[in-house]
């Protein structure tokens, strides 16, 4: 999704390819896959326009994000923010500045 929305619609298969495929070392067919995946579920607007295959995004990055941050809280968090901080202060993946920008952010919500 994100090769869809930094490009302007319509997105082929051959600039997502060239902008994926190559990092990733995934064949033509795990492209076609994924992007097959995604109109199904509801993400893109798949056209053929000649050889070609075309693809249009039907939701918007921000919404998108909402959605997937939602099931990765669900999953594995138990909907929980506190259980996700908890998760990355125990990991050592919080700095101390991570930690001040949060205390400051929950400050300006409570007030």
């Amino acid at each position: 999704m994100k090769v869809v929305w930094a490009n302007e619609p319509p997105v082929t298969t051959a600039v997502i390819m060239e902008q994926i495929g190559k990092e990733k070392e995934w064949k033509i067919q795990t492209i076609v896959s994924l992007m097959l995946r995604l109109a199904e579920r509801g993400f893109l607007r798949s056209e053929k326009n000649g050889k070609e295959r075309e693809y249009f995004p039907l939701v918007a990055r921000e919404d998108y994000l909402k959605f997937e941050t939602g099931n990765f809280m669900k999953q594995y968090h138990d909907n929980s923010l506190f259980n996700l901080i908890n998760t990355l202060y125990d990991d050592k993946a919080l700095t101390d500045e991570d930690i001040d920008e949060l205390l400051k952010w929950a400050k300006e919500r409570r007030d």
